[in-house]
């Protein structure tokens, strides 16, 4: 993988696997991501990964419009790249995934690269009632289901958001879908510097095991020589040891309250920017440098802000 002297910070700001229930902190309304996005760059986040959320139930929510009501902010405010999901909600068809990204033409889009079983349901579990009538039957509906990213979708998916300069967070959550991404570079249907996001610790993906890691950025090494650079981002308690390991490995890292929900052992995190605070302090006590927004650009070959569509 590429070797960066400075390591990108990624902060995904609040996602669509927790739900208004599990956290007083999560922010849903435009208001209330915008101010936790803009708090995460000041931390040091050079990019910002971003869902949307219906304000008044806190359901996911892949509306044009609810993107616009905060990206321009987020942009106004800062400088950090601004990342758009196409993972969107669980069950969403692709075109509704891909519409915001679409639309508004972001430096950077996720794609998810292949299908697997994401299986959320034991957190609902854990609460004996909910604030809103979605969220226990979203999460336990995962029992059942299977996070479509076909060929053919991502082929589509692909096609889309290139015509737009837009660049990717290919997020690979099983060493398959590593091998996906080679099928795609070697068609030339996508060009180095690849941004390989690996995910640990979702049921139905690869598991958060350290040595996971390990083979992950080997198979990545042999498949994408130095044409790519490595990201981790891992689920719940398992957060802070991953990005800790992948920044120590060369990597880059990926925190906020999509990931996890907590600072420490119990402890909820108050916002997205105590959880950049804490891997920033972490990675410079081992001698790292972070990076900045335009330093990431740079290494990441994206646009640039002034070029996307809001």
């Amino acid at each position: 993988m590429k070797h960066a002297d400075k390591v990108i910070i990624t902060c995904a700001v609040t996602g669509s696997i927790h739900t208004p229930t599990m956290s007083p902190h999560l922010p849903i309304t435009p208001d209330e991501i915008a101010e936790q996005a803009l708090g995460a760059a000041e931390a040091g986040a050079a990019m910002l990964h971003l869902h949307a959320r219906d304000p008044n139930t806190g359901a996911p929510d892949q509306s044009p419009d609810l993107f616009r009501q905060f990206l321009p902010r987020i942009k106004q405010g800062c400088d950090a790249i601004l990342n758009i999901t196409t993972g969107g909600g669980l069950g969403m068809p692709i075109d509704q995934r891909l519409a915001p990204a679409v639309s508004l033409q972001p430096e950077v889009a996720s794609m998810n690269m292949g299908s697997l079983n994401f299986n959320i349901s034991g957190a609902a579990a854990k609460y004996d009632r909910f604030q809103h009538d979605w969220e226990r039957p979203y999460l336990e509906g995962t029992r059942d289901f299977i996070l479509s990213n076909t060929f053919a979708q991502i082929e589509y998916g692909l096609a889309q958001m290139s015509a737009n300069g837009t660049r990717f967070e290919f997020e690979c959550y099983d060493v398959g879908h590593l091998y996906n991404l080679a099928h795609f570079a070697e068609r030339g249907l996508i060009k180095p510097p690849f941004f390989i996001q690996c995910i640990f610790g979702i049921l139905g993906g690869i598991g958060a095991d350290h040595e996971n890691l390990i083979h992950m950025r080997t198979i990545a090494d042999r498949l994408f020589g130095d044409d790519y650079y490595l990201s981790v981002l891992a689920a719940g308690r398992h957060q802070l040891p991953f990005v800790t390991m992948s920044a120590i490995l060369g990597g880059n890292v990926r925190v906020g309250l999509e990931d996890s929900l907590y600072i420490g052992r119990g402890e909820l995190a108050r916002s997205n920017a105590e959880q950049v605070a804490k891997i920033r302090r972490i990675l410079e006590d081992i001698g790292l440098t972070i990076a900045t927004p335009a330093e990431a650009r740079a290494m990441l070959d994206t646009k640039g802000g002034d070029a996307v569509g809001f």
